[in-house]
Protein backbone atom coordinates (compact mmCIF):
# COMPACT_ATOMS: atom_id res chain seq x y z
CA UNK A 1 0.00 0.00 0.00
CA UNK A 2 3.18 2.50 1.07
CA UNK A 3 4.58 2.30 -2.51
CA UNK A 4 1.39 2.49 -4.29
CA UNK A 5 0.72 5.47 -2.34
CA UNK A 6 4.38 7.06 -3.25
CA UNK A 7 4.15 6.09 -6.47
CA UNK A 8 0.40 8.00 -6.49
CA UNK A 9 1.89 10.78 -5.47
CA UNK A 10 4.81 11.34 -7.41
CA UNK A 11 2.68 10.80 -10.76
CA UNK A 12 0.58 13.45 -9.45
CA UNK A 13 3.74 15.55 -8.81
CA UNK A 14 4.95 15.08 -12.33
CA UNK A 15 1.44 16.26 -13.48
CA UNK A 16 1.03 19.26 -11.66
CA UNK A 17 4.83 20.44 -12.57
CA UNK A 18 3.92 19.69 -16.47
CA UNK A 19 0.91 21.49 -16.16
CA UNK A 20 2.36 24.28 -14.61
CA UNK A 21 5.48 24.43 -17.23
CA UNK A 22 2.89 24.30 -19.81
CA UNK A 23 1.05 27.17 -18.89
CA UNK A 24 3.44 29.52 -17.63
CA UNK A 25 6.05 28.53 -20.21
CA UNK A 26 4.16 29.24 -23.30
CA UNK A 27 2.42 32.53 -22.22
CA UNK A 28 5.87 34.29 -21.54
CA UNK A 29 7.55 33.62 -24.92
CA UNK A 30 4.31 34.61 -27.28
CA UNK A 31 4.14 38.61 -25.77
CA UNK A 32 7.47 38.95 -25.65
CA UNK A 33 8.70 38.44 -29.20
CA UNK A 34 5.39 40.16 -30.71
CA UNK A 35 5.56 43.39 -29.07
CA UNK A 36 9.77 43.10 -29.75
CA UNK A 37 9.36 42.81 -33.72
CA UNK A 38 6.49 45.23 -34.27
CA UNK A 39 7.28 48.33 -32.78
CA UNK A 40 10.46 49.27 -34.07
CA UNK A 41 9.05 48.86 -37.65
CA UNK A 42 6.31 50.86 -37.14
CA UNK A 43 8.56 53.58 -35.50
CA UNK A 44 10.91 53.49 -38.51
CA UNK A 45 8.31 53.77 -40.88
CA UNK A 46 7.42 57.88 -40.71
CA UNK A 47 10.80 58.58 -40.96
CA UNK A 48 11.55 56.72 -44.20
CA UNK A 49 8.73 58.07 -45.49
CA UNK A 50 9.29 62.09 -45.24
CA UNK A 51 12.82 61.93 -45.58
CA UNK A 52 12.63 62.39 -49.27
CA UNK A 53 9.93 64.92 -49.33
CA UNK A 54 12.42 68.04 -48.85
CA UNK A 55 14.46 66.80 -51.25
CA UNK A 56 11.93 66.58 -53.94
CA UNK A 57 10.73 70.33 -53.35
CA UNK A 58 13.83 71.37 -53.31
CA UNK A 59 15.11 70.15 -56.69
CA UNK A 60 11.12 71.05 -58.19
CA UNK A 61 11.79 75.02 -57.06
CA UNK A 62 14.97 75.29 -58.16
CA UNK A 63 14.14 73.22 -61.46
CA UNK A 64 10.91 76.14 -61.69
CA UNK A 65 12.96 78.81 -60.88
CA UNK A 66 15.56 78.13 -63.16
CA UNK A 67 15.84 78.67 -67.00
CA UNK A 68 14.02 81.33 -68.01
CA UNK A 69 11.99 81.52 -71.77
CA UNK A 70 13.19 82.66 -74.57
CA UNK A 71 11.34 85.35 -75.75
CA UNK A 72 11.70 87.61 -78.55
CA UNK A 73 10.55 91.56 -77.91
CA UNK A 74 12.25 95.10 -78.38
CA UNK A 75 14.52 96.41 -75.73
CA UNK A 76 13.89 99.59 -73.99
CA UNK A 77 16.90 101.43 -73.70
CA UNK A 78 17.49 105.25 -72.32
CA UNK A 79 19.37 108.35 -73.53
CA UNK A 80 18.70 112.09 -72.27
CA UNK A 81 16.76 114.97 -73.48
CA UNK A 82 18.93 117.41 -72.43
CA UNK A 83 17.36 120.73 -71.41
CA UNK A 84 14.03 119.21 -71.28
CA UNK A 85 13.01 119.70 -67.52
CA UNK A 86 11.13 116.69 -67.03
CA UNK A 87 8.73 117.17 -69.92
CA UNK A 88 9.39 114.10 -72.11
CA UNK A 89 10.48 112.10 -69.01
CA UNK A 90 11.43 111.80 -65.16
CA UNK A 91 13.69 114.93 -64.46
CA UNK A 92 16.99 113.99 -63.74
CA UNK A 93 20.44 116.57 -62.81
CA UNK A 94 20.83 119.61 -64.43
CA UNK A 95 17.24 119.80 -66.16
CA UNK A 96 16.94 117.24 -68.14
CA UNK A 97 14.63 114.19 -69.12
CA UNK A 98 15.50 110.40 -68.88
CA UNK A 99 13.37 109.14 -71.77
CA UNK A 100 12.81 105.19 -73.02
CA UNK A 101 13.67 104.10 -76.76
CA UNK A 102 12.82 100.87 -78.22
CA UNK A 103 15.11 98.49 -79.98
CA UNK A 104 14.37 96.50 -82.90
CA UNK A 105 12.85 92.95 -81.71
CA UNK A 106 15.68 90.52 -80.29
CA UNK A 107 15.96 87.15 -78.98
CA UNK A 108 16.54 86.78 -75.30
CA UNK A 109 15.87 84.94 -72.22
CA UNK A 110 17.55 87.52 -69.71
CA UNK A 111 16.18 90.95 -70.86
CA UNK A 112 18.97 92.87 -68.49
CA UNK A 113 21.73 92.17 -70.26
CA UNK A 114 21.04 92.66 -74.03
CA UNK A 115 19.55 95.87 -73.23
CA UNK A 116 22.81 97.41 -71.10
CA UNK A 117 25.05 95.37 -73.88
CA UNK A 118 23.07 98.19 -76.37
CA UNK A 119 23.59 100.44 -74.24
CA UNK A 120 27.21 100.44 -73.78
CA UNK A 121 27.61 99.51 -77.46
CA UNK A 122 26.05 102.80 -79.16
CA UNK A 123 29.30 104.76 -79.92
CA UNK A 124 27.03 108.06 -81.42
CA UNK A 125 26.47 110.95 -78.98
CA UNK A 126 23.05 111.74 -80.92
CA UNK A 127 20.61 109.09 -81.05
CA UNK A 128 19.32 109.41 -84.48
CA UNK A 129 16.87 112.42 -85.34
CA UNK A 130 15.26 112.02 -82.12
CA UNK A 131 17.08 114.87 -80.11
CA UNK A 132 18.34 112.37 -77.47
CA UNK A 133 21.44 112.13 -76.41
CA UNK A 134 23.94 109.86 -75.58
CA UNK A 135 26.83 110.22 -72.56
CA UNK A 136 28.19 106.99 -72.39
CA UNK A 137 29.29 106.94 -75.96
CA UNK A 138 32.98 107.55 -75.36
CA UNK A 139 32.74 105.41 -72.17
CA UNK A 140 34.39 102.00 -72.09
CA UNK A 141 32.15 99.65 -70.00
CA UNK A 142 31.67 96.25 -69.93
CA UNK A 143 28.62 94.29 -68.37
CA UNK A 144 30.05 91.28 -66.24
CA UNK A 145 26.37 90.27 -65.01
CA UNK A 146 23.25 91.33 -62.85
CA UNK A 147 21.04 89.84 -59.82
CA UNK A 148 17.41 91.37 -59.13
CA UNK A 149 15.97 90.45 -55.56
CA UNK A 150 12.08 91.25 -56.76
CA UNK A 151 12.79 95.01 -56.16
CA UNK A 152 16.21 95.68 -56.82
CA UNK A 153 17.92 95.21 -59.79
CA UNK A 154 22.26 95.12 -59.56
CA UNK A 155 24.47 95.50 -62.55
CA UNK A 156 27.82 94.89 -62.30
CA UNK A 157 30.24 96.67 -65.00
CA UNK A 158 34.03 97.13 -65.22
CA UNK A 159 35.84 99.57 -67.10
CA UNK A 160 36.27 103.30 -67.57
CA UNK A 161 33.82 106.40 -67.82
CA UNK A 162 35.03 108.76 -70.22
CA UNK A 163 31.92 111.84 -69.87
CA UNK A 164 32.08 115.77 -70.95
CA UNK A 165 31.27 118.08 -67.78
CA UNK A 166 29.54 117.89 -64.03
CA UNK A 167 26.31 117.30 -65.52
CA UNK A 168 26.92 114.04 -67.35
CA UNK A 169 27.32 112.15 -64.26
CA UNK A 170 23.52 112.23 -63.02
CA UNK A 171 22.85 111.55 -66.78
CA UNK A 172 25.23 108.56 -67.22
CA UNK A 173 23.84 107.00 -63.92
CA UNK A 174 20.46 107.57 -65.07
CA UNK A 175 20.99 105.78 -68.79
CA UNK A 176 22.49 103.02 -66.97
CA UNK A 177 19.92 102.53 -64.03
CA UNK A 178 16.73 103.13 -65.99
CA UNK A 179 17.70 100.99 -68.57
CA UNK A 180 18.56 98.11 -66.18
CA UNK A 181 15.12 98.89 -64.15
CA UNK A 182 12.87 98.60 -67.46
CA UNK A 183 14.73 95.67 -68.36
CA UNK A 184 14.32 93.30 -64.73
CA UNK A 185 10.74 95.47 -64.23
CA UNK A 186 12.41 96.90 -61.01
CA UNK A 187 11.66 99.92 -58.80
CA UNK A 188 15.09 100.55 -57.83
CA UNK A 189 18.65 99.90 -59.32
CA UNK A 190 21.95 99.60 -58.06
CA UNK A 191 25.39 99.89 -60.74
CA UNK A 192 29.20 98.54 -59.40
CA UNK A 193 31.79 99.57 -61.91
CA UNK A 194 34.80 97.40 -61.20
CA UNK A 195 33.54 96.39 -57.49
CA UNK A 196 32.80 100.34 -56.19
CA UNK A 197 29.16 101.97 -56.01
CA UNK A 198 28.78 104.11 -59.42
CA UNK A 199 28.38 106.83 -57.34
CA UNK A 200 31.59 106.81 -55.98
CA UNK A 201 33.03 106.03 -58.51
CA UNK A 202 31.76 109.33 -60.64
CA UNK A 203 32.81 111.29 -57.59
CA UNK A 204 36.01 111.19 -58.67
CA UNK A 205 35.34 112.86 -62.03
Amino acid sequence: MARDWRTARAMFSLTLVLALSACFGSSSSGPSSSSASTAPAQAAAPSSGASPAPGNSASSSASSGGALPEQVAPLAVFYVAVGDNGVSGPLIGCGDSIVATSTQPVRFTDQVGPAIRTLLANRTRSVGMSGLVNVLYRSTLTYLGGSFDGTTITIYLSGQFNLSGECDIPRAEAQLEYTAMAAAGASRAAVFVDGTPIDAVLSLK
